[in-house]
């Protein structure tokens, strides 16, 4: 085998795996809707949680990414640890679609003879004007390379009767018995931590046994050996999670484990009923025999051999999910036995809730999580502005200090989480989204800004509560009273901000009167205070430096009335569907 023919067999691969993540992005795109529509159906019946999986992992072709957005959604407390398990579970059988599309497509109809004119459609469908046509044009586009990347493998494999050394090697490792499995297994499992994607590996195994490599028990001891592998990736992505996360990841592990390990002690007769399978519902024989061979010609043997092994790929997903569902309960208790949940662990409402789950396996639900966190950062300010209220009544100097102390650490908090927000939105940005999501992440963009401002103006509050002490000037109880109603209209402001970004996630926000009544009540209020005071200074009926405090901080109120309007005009503009 040469070098040129060692680089294009790797060329190929790449081809591949490009291929099959522009296919998975093109159909995230087009169908991003749906899939939310499948994830807000998640309940706490684990048949229809392995449904979704299954669903979601069927459509996206990618269970690597199905299980990295569920882990990121117990990361985020939308799924629970029970819910997630069952979405795992349907996740596993949804990712043997894609060796039935290989199997089906790949060898027997060979698919790659049609992939360069198809290129022409998707090359016509991605220069549309409308952005669904885009989206189904990058669709296209990936399955057409994935098959020429398939066909470009097969083609760089070299024939076993010019390389008889190459079959005499893979000989000697086939003729340990059950060692020769447990062999083809861990290969298995390291090629697909390798490649990061149980498909290209099972399409490198598929290959390997049509050109008559392996043996069809060696074969499916590697596609053992890759569901193991394809755990991985769950549990890099929840490694920066939380504790909950990474519970979910292991519970990935334990499910797949436990099937090989049932898989492995039943090897025998779980070839034997694929074989019998294969014979009764194709008509082909049986893979599993003694003494069948595989050639490297498309024959009834090699065809065989192919379903064969998708069979056994499905076959054990299944049957495991059809003994684990029942479990659930227990692999739960199991993974929270594992990990632990850690003493010192950060409890304070400011953390990161939704986008701390590591890599961002479907740009197009990772934007959802980003807005999931800009309204856990919303009412991480409304907090803000209770602590603001409760120094502008506080009288005691020592509990003046503390609350000062918190709003300068709430200022400091949404310094932080707009940073942490912007810098995934950066990420997803980067990635390949639709036209409605990128102008979607603009406008969250806008309003991270301004819950940032609402942050500044409560730190700006204790300042200036802060110099009228260092002065020894206080508020009498009318005083404090009107400050209070000013900063109950900016709550009331507040909870209709929240209502409206609650809205607009849904989808279901189609004006912002409510908005607009709250900003109207801060402005006429404001101008009441304001004119109400300056006839209090022009009669001398109040001291002017002391006035001049109590107005500034109406003045910062109003100003973060004027903030608050300004996401919700943000989710007027940008998020109510037109």
């Amino acid at each position: 085998m040469g070098i040129l023919q060692i680089f294009t067999l790797l060329g190929a691969l790449g081809m591949f795996l490009y291929g099959m993540n522009l296919m998975s992005s093109g159909l995230q795109k087009a169908a991003g809707d749906r899939l939310r529509g499948l994830l807000s159906a998640m309940t706490s019946n684990p048949f229809k949680g392995v449904l979704t999986g299954l669903g979601i992992t069927s459509v996206i072709q990618s269970s690597s990414a199905t299980t990295v957005m569920v882990v990121s959604f117990v990361n985020a407390g939308l799924l629970t640890l029970y819910q997630a398990i069952g979405v795992i579970m349907g996740a596993n059988i949804g990712t043997t679609v894609t060796a039935w599309l290989v199997s089906w497509l790949g060898f027997k109809a060979d698919i790659s003879i049609l992939a360069v004119p198809l290129m022409l459609l998707g090359f016509l469908f991605s220069n549309s004007k409308k952005n669904q046509r885009q989206n189904i044009g990058e669709l296209i586009v990936g399955f057409c390379l994935l098959f020429l990347g398939l066909s470009f493998m097969k083609d760089s494999v070299p024939d076993l009767n010019d390389t008889p050394q190459v079959l005499d090697f893979v000989k000697s490792w086939s003729g340990y018995g059950f060692g020769s499995v447990l062999v083809f297994l861990v290969f298995g499992t390291v090629l697909t931590l390798v490649l990061q994607s149980s498909s290209a590996t099972m399409a490198i195994t598929l290959i390997m046994l049509s050109m008559g490599f392996i043996p069809f028990n060696m074969a499916c001891a590697m596609v053992l050996g890759e569901n193991i592998g394809t755990t991985i990736t769950a549990n890099i992505a929840a490694s920066v999670g939380n504790t909950q996360a990474k519970r979910a990841a292991m519970s990935h592990t334990i499910f797949n484990v436990f099937g090989v390990i049932w898989a492995l002690i039943f090897f025998r007769p779980f070839l034997g009923i694929v074989g019998k399978v294969i014979e009764i519902f194709f008509g082909l024989p049986n893979p599993a025999a003694e003494g069948f061979a595989v050639s490297g010609q498309s024959t009834s043997s090699a065809t065989a051999a192919l379903y064969g092994l998708s069979m056994l790929h499905t076959l054990f997903n299944t049957i495991n999910t059809l003994i684990l569902v029942w479990f659930i309960r227990y692999i739960e208790k199991a993974v929270v036995w594992l990990i632990k949940t850690p003493k010192n662990q950060e409890s304070e409402t400011f953390r990161l809730k939704y986008i701390s789950a590591g890599p961002l396996a479907t740009p197009e639900l990772a934007a959802e999580q980003a807005f999931d966190e800009i309204i856990h950062f919303a009412q991480i300010s409304k907090n803000g502005l209770a602590y603001a209220r409760a120094a502008i009544r506080e009288t005691d100097p020592d509990k003046f200090e503390e609350l000062r102390v918190k709003l300068v650490k709430y200022e400091e908090i949404s310094d932080r989480i707009e940073y942490e927000i912007a810098s995934f939105l950066n990420a997803v940005s980067e990635g390949d989204i639709s036209e409605e999501t990128s102008a979607r992440i603009k406008g969250m963009y806008k309003i991270i800004g301004e819950l940032e401002s609402l942050g500044d103006s409560g730190e700006a509050i204790s300042r200036i509560l802060s110099r009228r002490n260092i002065h020894k000037k206080t508020f009498d109880q009318d005083t404090v009273k009107k400050l209070e109603d000013m900063a109950l209209a900016v709550d009331n402001a507040y909870a209709a901000m929240i209502v409206n970004l609650n809205a607009a996630h849904k989808g279901e926000l189609v004006e912002i009167s409510n908005a607009y009544n709250s900003e109207d009540r801060i402005n006429n209020l404001r101008n009441y205070l304001r004119d109400a005071e300056i006839e209090e200074i022009e009669s001398n009926r109040k001291n002017y430096q002391t006035s001049v405090y109590y107005m500034d901080i109406v003045s910062e109120l109003e100003k973060m009335g004027d903030f608050i309007i300004n996401v919700s005009q943000t989710l007027e503009k940008k998020f109510i569907r037109k």
